[in-house]
């Protein structure tokens, strides 16, 4: 009884924690809203966002994991929305256009296979498989500017209040696999939360300049806003 218990409430404190990140991009689609212009930013985080709650959410239906389900059905329903609101307010919409048609095949492609694979147990290491690479390539991103927090010793590029919940969520995914057994849950899960905490420790190490009245240089965020799961 115990151990359903703690599994209950991690995996709704896993849920609770994912679904407020994922609602932080309600801020980003009311700023365009405002200005009826996305400006230069990029859609890929949003579309990023979808393909890997939508992958996420066809492992779980193949696990039979009903945290999995929710949390990453909700994801997808934001994400999705949220690319319907950039598409609608941006300029380069072939681009957008683009990126969707890409990620649409690797769903289809995804799909498919799920169908005609009679292994279920093979197919589950594949979707997992897959989930996992996605989860590190968006991992891994953020180490390119890594170097240039440590060359300038200024950490004015790092969202701390993004980083902390990153890092917590993940956390929270990682005991959560660790607690059903996956290890696809709790791989790209280990290394977002490693991530996290070695650009907490930089934020340690250099700590954050007051701004001054003459503004300073602006640095893209080293954390995405997009979770793994």
């Amino acid at each position: 009884m115990d151990g359903i218990m703690s599994k209950g409430s991690l995996a709704s404190l896993a849920t609770v924690a994912t679904v407020l990140q994922f609602l932080t991009g309600t801020v980003i689609c009311n700023r365009y809203i405002r200005k009826k212009s996305t400006g230069d930013t990029s859609a890929f985080p949003f579309i990023s966002g979808f393909l890997s709650c939508f992958m996420w959410l066809k492992y779980g239906v193949l696990t039979e994991e009903s945290t999995l389900i929710l949390v990453n059905f909700i994801g997808s329903a934001l994400f999705f929305s949220y690319t319907v609101v950039f598409f609608i307010f941006c300029v380069n919409k072939r681009e957008v256009i683009r990126q969707m048609m890409v990620i649409s095949c690797i769903i289809l492609s995804a799909t498919l296979y799920t169908l005609f694979e009679t292994d279920d147990e093979k197919s589950i290491r594949v979707i997992g498989l897959l989930c996992c690479c996605l989860a590190v390539l968006f991992f891994a991103s953020p180490l390119t500017m890594l170097a240039h927090v440590i060359r300038t010793q200024n950490t004015d590029s790092l969202p701390f209040p993004i980083i902390v919940a990153s890092f917590f969520v993940c956390l929270l995914w990682t005991a959560y696999g660790v607690l059903i057994g996956d290890r696809f849950i709790q791989i790209p899960n280990l290394l977002g939360g490693i991530l996290a905490g070695i650009q907490l420790t930089l934020y340690v190490i250099y700590p954050k300049k007051k701004a001054s009245f003459s503004g300073g240089p602006r640095y893209s965020p080293l954390v995405s806003e997009n979770p793994i799961l």
